[in-house]
């Protein structure tokens, strides 16, 4: 009998996690995206960042907690160490962030929201996503030591490249250092970060609407704070106190979703990370349609659509696989007596 082939979830998550961060939020639209030698340069940073991180946070035997201070720190090493946007006035991107929140080399403001972008988007919702489409490997390691050494070298090689021949600008020492001991505490805090003790499962979970409000609710405030506020009389410290407000605020009102109702099941999970995609979602045709950009965003309608009927496949998996349970357990559709 031949062995049955299935694909590898991290695969899945290498290709999966530039295509979030760097697709969907149209910050490379499809043209440019699907350029051969981007799309190489992109999945050898995001993919090799997404599945290093995922792996990490098995090895040390961690959750959620250590994943996101994890991608905290890729987000450092991607924007501080490679494209150096932590630093550049220049770079392509910033807008008047180029200015406003610069502090002694530094643009603090970018700094701040792009850290908490990366670990949600680049790091925590695409290895969600990929947990919940395999879920009988979600416990388990995805790669064997001799990959992840070669992923290693795949994310250090791309990292140099980037810093090297991506711009010609060249960050002080100073801000070099602080980059990289930046890096260095938010791993190590990873290492020794618990997920909070969660209650029994309750009786009655929350509708999975309120988790979607959430995630949605989170990440428009972000990109409100960090777009829209630097336009205002607000000065750069506050708009950082309003970006840690927002993160602060998110996390407890999801804290006190799951200390009120127990661990969330896997619909919860998926509302969580489809509410901050919804903002990027309806994003998507509106960027489009934007003439002011400079480069060209055709297609992003399509990418945007591409993502919802991906989220509704996937949710319609998991009801699937959670009407198989419940007949495996003699259980009724509804959970009560069979």
């Amino acid at each position: 009998m031949t062995k049955r082939w299935t694909i590898s979830p991290a695969l899945v998550l290498f290709f999966l996690s530039p295509t979030v961060a760097e697709l969907l939020s149209g910050s490379a639209p499809p043209r440019e995206f699907f350029n051969p030698f981007t799309l190489i340069l992109l999945m050898a940073l995001y993919g090799s960042g997404a599945v290093l991180c995922r792996e990490l946070t098995r090895r040390w035997r961690k959750g959620w907690l250590c994943l996101l201070c994890l991608g905290a720190a890729y987000g450092i090493l991607e924007e501080g160490l490679m494209v150096k946007s932590f630093f550049d006035p220049a770079w392509v991107d910033l807008g008047a962030l180029g200015t406003y929140g610069r502090w002694v080399g530094v643009n603090w403001v970018w700094a701040a929201a792009l850290t908490v972008y990366h670990a949600v988007f680049s790091i925590a919702i695409p290895v969600l996503l990929v947990e919940l489409a395999f879920p009988s490997r979600r416990a388990d390691r995805w790669v064997g030591r001799r990959t992840e050494v070669g992923l290693w070298i795949l994310l250090t090689a791309d990292v140099l490249f980037g810093f090297l021949f991506l711009t010609p600008y060249r960050p002080p020492l100073a801000g070099l250092a602080l980059a990289s001991a930046g890096i260095l505490i938010l791993v190590q805090l990873a290492r020794r970060l618990g997920d909070p003790a969660l209650p029994a499962p309750a009786t009655a979970l929350p509708r999975p609407g309120r988790l979607w409000l959430t995630g949605f609710l989170g990440t428009l405030g972000l990109f409100f704070v960090a777009w829209v506020v630097p336009g205002t009389r607000v000065p750069p410290m506050g708009t950082i106190a309003l970006i840690a407000v927002v993160v602060a605020g998110s996390g407890l009102a999801l804290f006190r979703i799951v200390r009120a109702s127990g661990p969330l099941g896997d619909m919860h999970r998926l509302a969580l990370a489809a509410g901050g995609l919804t903002f990027f979602i309806v994003l998507a045709p509106l960027q489009e349609l934007d003439a002011a950009r400079e480069d060209d965003t055709t297609g992003m309608a399509l990418v945007g659509l591409a993502a919802v009927i991906l989220l509704i496949a996937l949710a319609a998996r998991l009801r699937a696989g959670a009407l198989a349970a419940d007949r495996a357990a003699g259980a009724s559709p509804a959970g009560g007596p069979g």
